[in-house]
């Protein structure tokens, strides 16, 4: 297959050659475990803005969610950088959450993909406040 592209044109390939092979990673499989470990950090209502959320809505709905969804990720051949969009929930420590999110994230890269990790980037987006989504399906109804 050589000379040939793949394709998904912004997906970056990792590849790790030993003697016994090669391992290739690509980039949605980092974000898929950027994804679960920062969905499973306390505090962390959802991953993504309010598109992002609204499409995952409709993505789980038909099965198949997005386990990568407010995740964005870059990685080099021996390194990894991410931002990671989260709404937190009330009354959570912001700082608390983001940077339990950031290690979270690092140690599942580190441990599951072995890469090191440059950086990681959390932007709180909103703050989840329980009771909200009960008010807001009364008056759909």
């Amino acid at each position: 297959m050589a000379g040939t592209t793949p394709s998904t044109a912004t997906t970056s390939v990792t590849e790790t050659v030993t003697g016994g092979g090669k391992t290739v990673i690509v980039d949605p499989v980092i974000a898929k475990i950027a994804g679960i470990a920062a969905s499973s950090v306390p505090g962390v209502h959802a991953l993504g803005g309010g598109a992002a959320r609204v499409i995952g809505s409709i993505r789980e709905a038909v099965g198949a969610k997005d386990l990568g969804q407010g995740v964005h990720v870059e990685v080099g051949e021996t390194q990894v950088a991410a931002d990671i969009t989260i709404v937190a929930e009330y009354p959570e420590q912001l700082q608390r959450v983001a940077s339990d999110v950031r290690a979270a994230v690092a140690d599942a890269i580190t441990q599951l993909a072995g890469m090191e990790v440059a950086e990681i980037n959390v932007t709180v987006v909103d703050v989840h406040i329980p009771g909200d989504d009960d008010a807001v399906e009364e008056r759909v109804q």
